[in-house]
C-alpha cells in the first residue's frame, strides 16, 4: 500500500525542485520509460517550464540506443515527444513513427547527456522522469527527481543513497488521465500554474 502522506510530501518536494529550476531560469531534461501512462504528466511540466523560459533540452534526437534485455539486444531510437525523451523500436521506418516503448534502462539518459557534453551544449540542471532516466542521471551526478512505483525499488534506493533528490511513490500503471491532478499539484507547488 502507498502511504498518501508520503506521496503528498514527495510531491511538495518535487514541486519545490521544479520551482527552483524555473526561478533561476535553468535547464531540464525530461524522460520516461512509461510513455503510455506518464508522458502527459511530463509533457505538462515541459510546457509550463518552457513557457517561463526554462530550457527544455532534447539532446541526441534520433540517436540509436542499444538496450540489452533478457530477450536479447533491442535497438531503439531516442526521440522527444512534447519535450519528453522516449525510446522507440527501430524498424527502418521514418523516425518518430514507431510507438514509444516501455524501458527501465539508464542508457537513453546516458546517450542524451553524453551527446550534450560532446556537442559542448548545455547540461541539465535537473533531470525529471522515472526509472532509468532518473537513476542513470543520478549515478552521473546530475540532480534528478522522479516518479516511482513501489514495486520497483531502484529510485527509492537511489534516494536513500543520495543519488536521487526526490522520489514520488505512486502507482505508475493507471490510466494516463489520472495523473493530470498530479501535474496541476506540482505546477501549483512550483508557482507555475497557468
Amino acid at each position: 500500500m502507498i502511504d498518501p502522506e508520503r506521496t503528498v510530501a514527495a510531491l511538495d518536494a518535487f514541486g519545490e525542485r521544479v520551482g527552483a529550476v524555473a526561478q533561476r531560469g535553468g535547464s531540464v531534461l525530461l524522460g520516461t520509460g512509461h510513455p503510455d501512462r506518464l508522458l502527459g504528466f511530463y509533457a505538462g511540466l515541459a510546457d509550463a517550464l518552457s513557457a517561463v523560459g526554462v530550457s527544455v533540452l532534447t539532446p541526441a534526437q534520433g540517436r540509436c540506443v542499444d538496450i540489452t534485455t533478457r530477450f536479447g539486444l533491442r535497438t531503439c531510437t531516442l526521440d522527444y515527444v512534447g519535450g519528453v525523451g522516449v525510446v522507440r523500436e527501430r524498424d527502418g521506418e521514418r523516425a518518430g513513427c514507431a510507438t514509444p516503448v516501455h524501458s527501465h534502462s539508464p542508457l537513453p539518459v546516458r546517450v542524451a547527456l553524453g551527446a550534450a557534453a560532446e556537442e559542448g551544449g548545455v547540461l541539465p540542471d535537473l533531470v525529471i522522469g522515472d526509472h532509468g532516466w532518473v537513476c542513470g542521471a543520478g549515478q552521473l551526478g546530475v540532480e534528478a527527481i522522479g516518479l516511482a512505483d513501489t514495486d520497483d525499488p531502484a529510485l527509492f534506493v537511489g534516494e536513500a543513497e543520495g543519488a536521487v533528490s526526490v522520489v514520488v511513490p505512486l502507482d505508475d500503471g493507471v490510466r494516463s488521465d489520472y495523473y493530470l491532478p498530479l501535474t496541476r499539484y506540482v505546477l501549483n507547488r512550483a508557482c507555475l500554474s497557468q
